[in-house]
């Protein structure tokens, strides 16, 4: 894996990015309640702050709680919440480490179909579906990994050409149509909202 990304916006980040699959893993991990760049970037951080160029799920896994915490958290922290964020990273490369001898690459390398790797990638700690989804569409649109049926277990996100997420961001210019859908997304989600008739109040008729 060594392609060129452009999720952080930053060169030394998303060059750890496109050649480390753990990397591109806890990135995505950690995307989620801040800015894309913001969490995008938090690999190569902690990676500096261990004094390392890459990630290693065996070391992080096995790192103290307390002080894999606390390396988050300096400033400026990795997250909005770098205490729980720590421990979701720790529990993926504990995870990477029981069933695949902390090897992320192994999770996708070989697999057949697009279904399977969606149940893969589900299976890791803190990889709901959307999220599973998105990576999966990351690993086809730009990563090389392409098994049959991929695009269709992706979902939307699968879709030539679209604009929905990080899988689509390749510079500025994506990276601003990403950041329109989204909140175009948030707009209807909350105009739906504010149309719904309001509950009504149950009470005892005293």
């Amino acid at each position: 894996m060594d392609v060129t990304l452009h999720l952080a916006q930053d060169p030394e980040a998303d060059a750890l990015l496109g050649r480390s699959p753990l990397a591109a893993l806890t990135g995505m991990l950690l995307d989620q309640q801040v800015p894309m760049e913001w969490a995008f970037k938090g690999p190569a951080t902690i990676a500096r702050r261990l004094g390392s160029k890459d990630l290693d799920a065996h070391e992080i896994a096995a790192h103290d709680p307390e002080a894999f915490a606390a390396l988050l958290s300096e400033k400026p922290a990795v997250h909005r919440y770098p205490g729980s964020m720590a421990g979701r990273i720790q529990q993926l490369c504990q995870y990477l480490v029981e069933h695949y001898d902390g090897d992320a690459e192994a999770v996708w390398r070989g697999v057949d179909t697009g279904a399977e790797l969606l149940k893969r990638l589900q299976e890791l700690p803190g990889f709901g579906k959307q999220k599973a989804q998105i990576f999966l569409a990351l690993l086809g649109k730009q990563l090389g990994v392409r098994p049959a049926g991929w695009r269709e277990a992706a979902g939307s996100y699968g879709e030539e050409k679209s604009f929905r997420s990080v899988a689509d961001i390749t510079g500025p210019e994506s990276l601003a149509k990403v950041r329109a859908h989204k909140q175009e997304m948030k707009a209807a989600a909350k105009a739906a909202k504010a149309a719904k008739p309001p509950k009504s109040a149950g009470g005892s008729g005293a």
